[in-house]
């Protein structure tokens, strides 16, 4: 099966290139898509290179910066995969762990994977109030849309390209994570969670995150429970 990888992208001037390299390095059939957000910091100049020399790289680039939701649906209308999965180009996921994320679509358990970092896989020591935020976050969701996941907010979303056929995304930011979770929800799909590593950042290293996003993804998750 071809995999199709949708890679956000916005002011990643030292990782862009690297999280490429680890994407093609996993023995898999698969396009690369890469929607720049409107970087501003020589990102842009770096994925012109890479588009060149790669031929399964497909870049595309928004004018300004509108957010992570934002370049998501520009990916995946363009995806051509028969399972896509996000990728974050900041170094925090491993795509070396896509065989493991795979596994349950593959085999025909599931529709969707939800790759958590709560669930034991190796993680780096960081922030304890963004730990409880985001599980705050995942019980807030839960309690809403009945799904019992450890870790809503993951990047790591593995779903049969099927899923997007009946669906229209709104959020231009970090909504999407709520929101996503929030339409899967109504839908009778299979889904599943395993275990993944991550390699969290610190903010002074570039991590983007912070408590205002958490303040918006609380909006986000009761909007599209109730009145999306």
């Amino acid at each position: 099966m071809k995999i199709s990888v949708v890679i956000p992208v916005y002011n990643e001037v030292t990782s862009i290139k690297e999280i490429v390299n680890r994407v093609q390095a996993v023995d898999l059939e698969k396009e690369i898509i890469i929607v720049d957000d409107g970087s501003t910091d020589g990102t842009r100049e770096q994925l012109k290179e890479i588009s060149l020399a790669q031929k399964n790289v497909r870049v595309f680039y928004h004018d300004q910066n509108q957010g992570k939701g934002a370049a998501l649906r520009t990916g995946f209308e363009v995806t051509t995969g028969d399972i896509v999965i996000i990728q974050d180009a900041d170094l925090e996921y491993d795509p070396r762990e896509y065989p493991v994320l795979l596994e349950p679509i593959l085999d025909g358990r599931a529709d969707i994977v939800y790759g958590s970092r709560f669930l034991g896989g190796p993680h780096r020591v960081l922030f304890f109030w963004h730990y409880l935020g985001n599980k705050f976050l995942t019980l807030l969701s839960n309690a809403l849309t009945n799904l019992n996941l450890t870790d809503m907010e993951t990047c790591y979303k593995v779903f049969r390209r099927e899923v997007l056929s009946d669906m229209q995304f709104k959020s231009n930011r970090f909504g999407f994570e709520p929101e996503f979770t929030a339409k899967i929800a109504k839908k009778d799909f299979r889904i599943y969670e395993t275990p993944i590593s991550y390699s969290g950042r610190t903010y002074a290293e570039g991590k983007k995150i912070g408590w205002k996003d958490g303040v918006k993804a609380i909006f986000a998750i009761v909007w599209f429970r109730f009145f999306d």
